[in-house]
């Protein structure tokens, strides 16, 4: 590992020097270097003939459009390299277009990440022309960048033909609903990739609705992520409609929206009828009470649900009590997370007593609530007894 070592382009030079009669090294992680676009380039000239690195890993450097010009002249060539890593590093539209020309010609590259790299549309739109041709890329990371809706109309239009890419980070961008219109419309043809990461995009409850459509022809989505929204009650209902019907999605998150209890009331029900999620993350999104006891409820019936977030919210006693109630018949659910909400000892107790007879919930996060230490302590032993297998 050579990461966070400021060894600036004349040290890549040397370095380069020496991979030219390398052919064991297959994995190289220059991160955070102060690498620019000189060093990039005598990396590129290896890339060329080098036959045994498979992962090469740029981010936080300073390589810049002409950089990525570099290795995109390389990897014309490289039939090798199957993860490229090159976050923050500036590469912009045009380093984004020799991107899209590497992906036009590269038959090996798997996994490439361009995050945090100021890319906008045009260059989401060269990636897009790039992925209806490729059938090598699984992995394609374009979060925290300045993609709007165009660029998601190009990566949709993408969508439609590729059958190869199962994994896209859209996290931190500008998509926003007309966006994810785009996006959910690519998904009902879409049959191959099982992971969406959209969070904070500026998505609402009519975007959450287009995604809702899709979830309800879609058989490949297994991950869906909408954190950081703006999605109130309306759009939590759509999703929750659509989980009624859908049978493959298994992680949904939802953290940091407004769904409130109406929106919980709505995922509850859901929850009664799904068989297929797995996870659900509902961390702050002011939900009280009266939401809470509908999420519990459904889990008496839920058999699938492994991990419920709940943290940050606005529960108290009352809801702690419904979720005491479900631990007593729920035989599935491992992770339950309440922390940060209004629990005192009353509503500690009643899943202390619930606990005493369940055996498979394994991680209860209770921190920052108001519960004195005696009533932790005695949920602390319980959790540890069904860590450790044992009988109640």
């Amino acid at each position: 590992m050579l990461e966070c070592n400021q060894i600036g382009d004349a040290g890549v030079q040397s370095l380069a020097y020496a991979l030219q009669h390398n052919t064991s090294l297959t994995a190289l992680d220059l991160r955070n270097n102060k690498i620019g676009y000189i060093g990039t380039q005598s990396l590129g000239d290896v890339l060329q003939n080098n036959t045994s690195l498979i992962t090469l890993n740029l981010g936080d450097n300073q390589i810049g459009y002409i950089g990525a010009q570099s290795l995109r002249d390389a990897l014309q060539h490289n039939t090798t390299l199957a993860t490229l890593d090159l976050w923050n590093n500036d590469i912009g539209d045009v380093g984004a277009q020799f991107m899209g020309d590497t992906l036009h010609h590269n038959k090996s590259l798997s996994t490439l990440n361009l995050g945090g790299n100021e890319i906008q549309d045009v260059g989401a739109q060269c990636l897009s022309d790039a992925l209806q041709y490729n059938t090598s890329l699984t992995t394609l990371n374009l979060g925290s960048n300045e993609i709007q809706d165009i660029g998601a109309k190009s990566l949709g239009d993408a969508l439609r033909y590729n059958t190869t890419l199962t994994t896209l980070y859209l996290w931190s961008n500008e998509i926003g609903d007309i966006g994810a219109q785009f996006l959910g419309d690519a998904l009902q043809h879409n049959k191959s990739l099982s992971t969406l990461n959209l969070g904070e995009n500026q998505i609402g409850d009519v975007g959450a609705d287009f995604l809702a459509n899709a979830l309800q022809h879609n058989k490949s989505l297994t991950t869906l992520n909408l954190g950081s929204n703006q999605i109130e009650d309306v759009g939590a209902q759509s999703l929750a409609n659509a989980l009624q019907h859908n049978t493959t999605l298994t992680t949904l998150h939802l953290k940091q929206n407004k769904i409130r209890d109406i929106g919980a009331q709505s995922l509850g029900d859901a929850l009664r009828h799904n068989t297929t999620l797995t996870t659900l993350n509902l961390w702050n999104n002011d939900i009280e009470d009266v939401g809470a006891q509908s999420l519990a409820n459904a889990l008496q019936h839920n058999k699938s649900l492994t991990t419920l977030n709940l943290g940050g919210n606005q529960i108290g006693d009352i809801g702690a009590q419904s979720f005491g109630d479900a631990l007593l018949y729920n035989t599935t659910l491992t992770t339950l997370m309440l922390w940060k909400n209004l629990i005192g000892d009353i509503g500690a107790q009643c899943l202390s007593d619930a606990l005493r007879y369940n055996t498979t919930l394994v991680e209860l996060g209770l921190w920052s609530n108001t519960i004195g230490q005696s009533a932790l302590a005695e949920i602390s032993q319980f959790v540890e007894r069904n860590q450790r297998g044992a009988k109640p």
